[in-house]
């Protein structure tokens, strides 16, 4: 059976190991194997707080509804509960941006909710 050397493959995924933990502080920037672990927790990280990210947005997004709501006299759980009795879909998004910037608007849909 022949021979495998590794030298040039080796050197590829340590040098792309290297380059994804430049910046660190220390050896955890210079040397392979702490740079390994610390990449490969960095990944970790970076893959849950792109999940955490959209849970804090819209718990970001909730908490401004209800604050608007709560100037027009309504709670936010009797808000949305009025806007999906009168079959209006707006998402969370839409409604905080309506609440920042366009208080009229949001004001015409406490409205229609306080109706249903």
């Amino acid at each position: 059976m022949a021979r495998i050397k590794r030298a040039v493959n080796a050197h590829k995924k340590r040098r792309k190991v290297l380059k994804l933990a430049k910046g660190y502080f220390g050896t955890r920037s210079k040397q392979y194997r702490t740079a390994s672990e610390q990449v490969r927790r960095s990944l970790r990280y970076a893959y849950v707080g792109r999940k955490l990210r959209k849970r804090d947005f819209r718990r970001l997004w909730i908490t401004r509804i209800n604050a608007a709501a709560r100037m027009n006299g309504i709670s936010y759980s009797v808000l949305i509960n009025g806007l999906k009795k009168q079959n209006i879909e707006v998402n969370r998004k839409m409604l905080a941006d309506l609440a920042v910037n366009d208080m009229e608007a949001f004001a015409q849909l406490v409205k229609i909710a306080k109706e249903a």
